[in-house]
Parts: C-alpha cells; sequence; structure tokens
C-alpha cells in the first residue's frame, strides 16, 4: 500500500507541474481528509451501514472556461456491519472492514469562483479482502448458513460514478460526494461454490475536508 501511495502522489505532482506551467495562477495541490459513510446494498443478507474515514492528495487546475478538472488519489477505511448469531445462538452485528484506494479524474464546473463548484466523473477502487475480528469469524450470518469468514474474499476492483459538492474559501473547503459502485462487489464470491448466488453493490456517503496548499 505505502509503494501505491508513493507511485500515485508521484503522478499527481506531475499532473500538477504540467498544469501549472500552463496556468500558473489556478492549479493547486489539496491535502484531503474525512469520513465516509458506506452500504452495502444486497439482498443475501442483512446490513447496516457504518462510518469509516478518507485521507488521499487531490490536483486542482483549469480545465475549460468555467470547468475545473480534478485527480486525487484517495485512501479509505470502510466499515459495515452484518446481522449474525454468534456460538451461543445470540443475535450479533459483526463489523466488516474494507481497506481501499481510489483513483479519480472529475470535471468540477465553477459556480462561484474560489467558493462553490460541482463535481462528477468517474472513480475506480482497488480493494482487499473485507476484514472482520477472529473471535467473529465462525459466527452464522442470519437467514443464512454462511459463516461470517465465508463472504470476506470479494472482487477487488470497481467502478464509481460519483456526484459532488465542494464549497468554502480559496484554501479550506469542504467537499460532500456520493459514489454508487456499479460492479457487483460480491461477485468473486460466486466462485467459491458456497450455494449461493451472491450480488451486492456498494454505496458511499464522503464528507472531505480539503485544505489547498
Amino acid at each position: 500500500m505505502k509503494k501505491r501511495f508513493l507511485t500515485f502522489a508521484l503522478v499527481l505532482l506531475s499532473f500538477t507541474g504540467f498544469a501549472q506551467y500552463g496556468y500558473r495562477d489556478s492549479n493547486r495541490i489539496g491535502i484531503n481528509f474525512g469520513v465516509n459513510q458506506f452500504t452495502l446494498n444486497t439482498n443475501n443478507f442483512q446490513t447496516k451501514a457504518e462510518l469509516g474515514w478518507n485521507a488521499g492528495l487531490s490536483v486542482r487546475g483549469n480545465f475549460y472556461d468555467n470547468w475545473d478538472m480534478v485527480y486525487a488519489l484517495q485512501f479509505s477505511e470502510n466499515n459495515f456491519s452484518v446481522a449474525t448469531r454468534n456460538l451461543l445462538l445470540l443475535n450479533e452485528d459483526v463489523k466488516y472492514k474494507l481497506a481501499s484506494a481510489q483513483i479519480t479524474l472529475q470535471l468540477s464546473y465553477i459556480l462561484i469562483e474560489d467558493h462553490l463548484s460541482i463535481e462528477l466523473g468517474p472513480i475506480v477502487q482497488v480493494n482487499g479482502k473485507f476484514k472482520i475480528d477472529s473471535e467473529n469469524e465462525n459466527n452464522i450470518i442470519s437467514g443464512t448458513t454462511l459463516l461470517a469468514k465465508d463472504i470476506v474474499d470479494i472482487s477487488k476492483f470497481n467502478f464509481y460514478p460519483t456526484v459532488g459538492v465542494t464549497a468554502g474559501v480559496k484554501h479550506f473547503r469542504i467537499n460532500v460526494s456520493y459514489q454508487y459502485g456499479v460492479n457487483n462487489m460480491l461477485g468473486n464470491l460466486n466462485n467459491k461454490n458456497l450455494g449461493v448466488n451472491f450480488k451486492g453493490n456498494p454505496g458511499i456517503l464522503n464528507g472531505n475536508i480539503i485544505v489547498y496548499l
């Protein structure tokens, strides 16, 4: 993960250098941090959205007329919980954690210069497996015969169309965005011979603070 961060950070800096060569007064590097609420939309089991965190870098630069282009790299921990029954057959929500990295290229329409804009565009996400606490691995997922550990090996890539709003002042802004994953995040589980046709699409609500250097 550290190697990926350094690689993408260098790419972002390269974009910045190129952009500033042509537009010296209107391009900035941003440091992003904030929270997210992750929802896994599926009919296979009962889920509940939980809070996670975001951190990353972005580059905002002139594109055309009232449009900016935003390049960004974001690292996140996404969380949600699944209804289960533990070894004592008591109901227990098990928290699933997902570490991910997202690369985005978005168009930003400027409503008020340096104060208010609307963003839209694609995001590509790379992630690992779901993580759960070891003491919960053998919990039975409510309404199924599956164990909590049976659903951790999910698909490693996802594509998110995204819309958002950014507001604030020149060097300090708040961004709120919503991402919906169009790929089946649980698709990889269909290769595990678990006897279930899995389908799940993630939705992520983000609230980030951006500090522009």
